[in-house]
């Protein structure tokens, strides 16, 4: 959930110039950088982004979720940014949706959406929805396929960060504010219990934590250092991405459990060009991912991993 509070501005002469600065500032990054300018997110139905996701069946298509307050809705974008088609859902009701994954079960394709977001923490159940992928149809509408209704352990807390491990049959989820972060896992699917328990299975290792000069100098920017807004797992499965407000941390697989994945050393690289980042996705082709923040207009960037 947008934390804390930006303006909306939307004049078409500001996003020019926000999106040469931010072409700029990439470009003096390194002579191949890490971050680069894909479109901006200028459509007013995009205007608190809190999740993304590449399409598993239109070519560059990526899929888009809002914030909580907006409507239960899927928007799918271009590469550029420009707005494709929004999808009704029914029989979901968007609480706080924070983030969205893709991925395959038996031939067909869905899209995960994690209705998981509790800045109060006041929240005693969360849903996930898995949804058929739709068509590129504007005004159509989907409902989910199946739902899962969970809790966490040991009472409320914020998760923004949802992906898929389809290998494993389950969903990770990682909190946003406990230090370390936590690593979750739910059962992909309804079990026989109305309410599943979600299952913690480590901490991550490497979040980048505010400094003792950061947190003099800019204590709101230092309070929100290291507090995860998103996560996706790479095509082949093989990769964890997870986004802080300021950096993209990036766990390779080791053969091993999740748990021991997440409690080595990720690489790590700065996004503090990216002001409110919120939504991460790995590209269908898996070479490279693509980031935005939740406001409007909203640099949609494409990210190159080493």
């Amino acid at each position: 959930m947008r934390q804390p509070a930006l303006p909306v501005v939307a004049p078409l002469p500001l996003a020019l110039v926000l999106g040469i600065a931010l072409l700029g500032a990439s470009c003096a990054l390194s002579p191949q950088p890490f971050a680069q300018l894909s479109g901006l997110l200028m459509d007013p139905r995009l205007d608190e982004v809190s999740g993304l996701v590449a399409s598993r069946r239109h070519d560059d298509v990526l899929w888009a979720i809002n914030d909580g307050g907006n409507g239960a809705r899927l928007h799918a974008i271009g590469t550029r940014g420009q707005h494709h088609a929004t999808i009704e859902v029914d029989g979901a009701v968007n609480t706080d949706w924070e983030d969205l994954a893709a991925f395959e079960v038996d031939g067909t394709r869905y899209l995960l959406v994690a209705d998981t977001g509790d800045n109060g923490g006041l929240r005693h159940t969360l849903q996930l929805h898995a949804i058929e992928e739709p068509a590129l149809e504007d005004g159509s509408r989907a409902r989910p396929a199946w739902s899962v209704a969970f809790r966490w352990p040991d009472g409320p807390r914020d998760c923004e960060a949802v992906a898929v491990d389809a290998a494993g049959g389950r969903v990770l989820l990682v909190s946003k504010r406990r230090i370390p972060a936590e690593l979750f896992a739910v059962p992909l699917r309804p079990g026989t219990h109305a309410v599943q328990v979600a299952e913690r299975i480590g901490t991550l290792a490497g979040v980048p934590r505010a400094t003792e000069a950061e947190s003099r100098d800019d204590p709101e920017g230092a309070r929100l250092r290291g507090q995860v807004t998103a996560a996706d797992i790479s095509p082949d499965g093989q990769t964890l991405a997870v986004l802080t407000y300021d950096d993209v941390l990036l766990y390779r697989r080791g053969g091993g459990t999740w748990r021991e994945d997440v409690a080595r050393q990720p690489i790590v690289h700065d996004l503090t060009l990216l002001p409110q980042a919120e939504a991460i996705a790995w590209a269908a082709e898996g070479h490279a991912l693509y980031a935005t923040g939740e406001f409007r207009p909203a640099p949609l960037l494409l990210l190159t991993p080493d």
